[in-house]
Formats: structure tokens, sequence, C-alpha cells
């Protein structure tokens, strides 16, 4: 990779490197944007195979963190931290702390969060050096396990994008295939229960399974099978990709709406399920309800404020199927464009203001 062809190509602002030989710290902070304000994205460790890989990591979940927060309406821009080690047997007090002053160094450009491979206590010791991190214990004023409020995030997607297929958001009586039943899955069937929702679910954990049978009477099916079953709604909630050659045409649905993260393989198969005439909600914009939740602790969280503010969702997935309408663009286009409108839009208002302010200065 041409690092600065690349960070030139998308924009990006900052790279930083992190080292620091008595901890083992190796890391890398990618900053993408930061016009709707400090870059806040999670911290992800794991065992990269190659230095190169471990950067392209970080740069691309940067971009998609810019994306996440622009459409949630945040004032947020989008960074991310990649930590190279194994989180099973590298971590330690020196090495967190270490990064930790890293990041106190950018003085609030970057805010880092929770992600795979870290953990609460993580971002408690990253704290202890600094205060731009989210995701910290709740007695420290955090706000604690984000899954719930994720789910309730996707359950209101899902209602937008049910009222775009069916011209009603009521779910009562519907059939959704949940695939994966972990935490915010789990919690999004219990909204759904609620709404007299027929349940299908799989999930490679039997456990998993057998909670969602026992607590909302869903009807268990193998994983492969999930793709099979007559729905109304597809609900990915597991791994990334699952929109695929191999799966797109197994599909008997109306909407495809879930918490998993890169649900489209390809681009081009966000293109084939706009032509088979089913509603996507793009990924990033109905699953954004556990940014949004730690983003109300860089104000003092309040869990009451928050959940209003998750409740947005419902009229942005609204707002991407207009603009996929007005453009005549499949909607994980147009979930692009709505994000790439609004950071467009302040940029300009700041260049306008600076203009002004120039002006201003040369007549006096």
């Amino acid at each position: 990779m041409k690092l600065f062809d690349y960070m030139e190509k998308y924009d990006y602002e900052q790279v930083v490197i992190c080292q620091d030989k008595n901890s083992g710290l190796k890391a890398i902070i990618a900053i993408h944007d930061t016009t709707l304000g400090p870059a806040l994205g999670g911290l992800r460790m794991w065992t990269y195979a190659t230095e190169e890989e471990a950067m392209e990591d970080a740069l691309r979940l940067a971009r998609g963190m810019t994306y996440k927060a622009a459409a949630a309406g945040l004032n947020l821009g989008g960074g991310k931290t990649v930590l190279i080690g194994d989180p099973k047997k590298d971590k330690s007090e020196e090495l967190f702390r270490s990064l930790g002053r890293y990041i106190e160094g950018l003085n609030g450009r970057y805010i880092t969060a929770e992600d795979v491979g870290t953990s609460v206590e993580d971002m408690d010791l990253i704290h202890l050096e600094t205060k731009y991190v989210t995701g910290i214990s709740p007695a420290f004023g955090s706000s604690g396990n984000p899954s719930p409020v994720t789910a309730f995030g996707v359950y209101k997607g899902m209602k937008a994008a049910a009222k775009e297929a069916f011209g009603s958001d009521a779910l009562d009586g519907l059939v959704v295939a949940v695939q994966g039943v972990g935490n915010v899955a789990y919690s999004m069937c219990e909204y759904l229960h609620k709404e007299n929702v027929k349940l299908i679910v799989t999930d490679i954990n039997e456990e998993n399974v057998q909670r969602a049978v026992n607590d909302f009477g869903a009807i268990r099916v193998s994983p492969e099978e999930i793709y099979d079953v007559e729905c109304d709604i597809f609900a990915p909630c597991a791994l990334g990709g699952i929109i695929n050659d191999d799966t797109i045409e197994r599909l008997k649905c109306k909407v495809v709406a879930g918490s998993a993260n890169n649900q489209l393989r390809e681009d081009r198969h966000g293109d084939i399920l706009e032509e088979r005439g089913m509603v996507y909600a793009p990924d990033y914009v109905i699953n954004a309800g556990g940014l949004i939740n730690v983003a109300d602790e860089l104000v003092g969280y309040n869990p009451e404020r928050a959940m209003k503010k998750v409740e947005g969702i419902y009229d942005n997935i609204l707002r991407v199927f207009e603009i996929a309408k007005r453009d005549g663009i499949p909607s994980y286009q147009a979930a692009d464009r709505m994000a790439e409108e609004r950071i467009a839009s302040l940029r300009q208002s700041r260049s306008t203001f600076v203009q002004t302010e120039r002006h201003s200065l040369n007549q006096r």
C-alpha cells in the first residue's frame, strides 16, 4: 500500500503510529475526518498477520466510522485504533496506559471506545491516562452494556423498513428470520416478541437458540437453513458478508434489516437486492445505536436522552429511502450520500464563515 496515495484518495486527515518498547505497544490510530467533530471509533486488538494488514484495517474502519456518525446525525467524525497483539495473552496495564498517553497527546482529536478484542476493563486502564475514552465502567459515568440500546435502534429501523416495504410500520403478525441470537439480537427479539412477531432463529451457539425458543416461542432452524425460510424480514445479526452470491438467490423475504456489520459482501449485492425488489436497511445506519449511546457519554450520560436519540434511527432509515427515490439509486448508496451531504454542507458553511471573518478583518 502507498500510504499517502491511499490517504489522498479517500481524504484521510492523520495516521499515528504508536510504539512503546517497554509495554510492547504496537498500534495505529487512523483519523479519517473531523469536519463534524472529534473522531470517535473503537480500539480493536487483533493478531494481524502483517503490519500492512493492520494499517488497512485501521484505515477502512476509520472511514466507516465517519459515515456512521454522519448518518446518525452526530457531531463526531470517524477514527479507529488497531492494536497488534493477541487479546487472550498480550494485555497488560502498561500496554493500555501507554496507548492512553498517545490518545491524550492528540488533545481530543480522537476518542476511543471498546471494540473487538477489548473490554470495559481495558477502557478503564486507558482512562487512567486520558479523558478521551468512552465505554468505561458505569462507576465513572459510563452507559454500561450498549447491546440493549443497539437492539432498540435496530428494532426502530426495522419498523421504518417495514413501512417502506408494506406501507405500515406495524410488525404484528409478520415473520422475522434472525441469523445470530447474541446479546444485541436477543434484545431485538424481545422487542419483536412484544409486537407479536413470529420469530425463526438460528445461531452456531445452541444456548442462544434455546434461550430464544424458551423466552419468545421462536422456531429454530439450522444455520444453513435460515436463508431458505419463508419470511417477511430477514435480520442478519451475526457475521458480515452474508448477502453474497451464494445466499442472495435463496432469500425469500421482502426486507433485509439486522444488526450485523458489513452485510453486503460486495456493493453489487446491494444492487441485486434493489433489482429483486427487496428493501435493504443499510447496516451502519440501522445499527448506530451503540455509537449514539456512547457519544452521549461525552456530555454526561443521560439514558433517557440517549434512547430518544436512538429512536431517531427510524427517521434516518426513512430518509435513506427518500434519497434513494430522489436520486434513483439503491439504499446502500443513498446512505453514503446522506452522510456525504451532511459533511459537505457543514464543510461549506465553515468555509463561508472563515471567508467572511477574513473579509471583516481586512475591512478593519
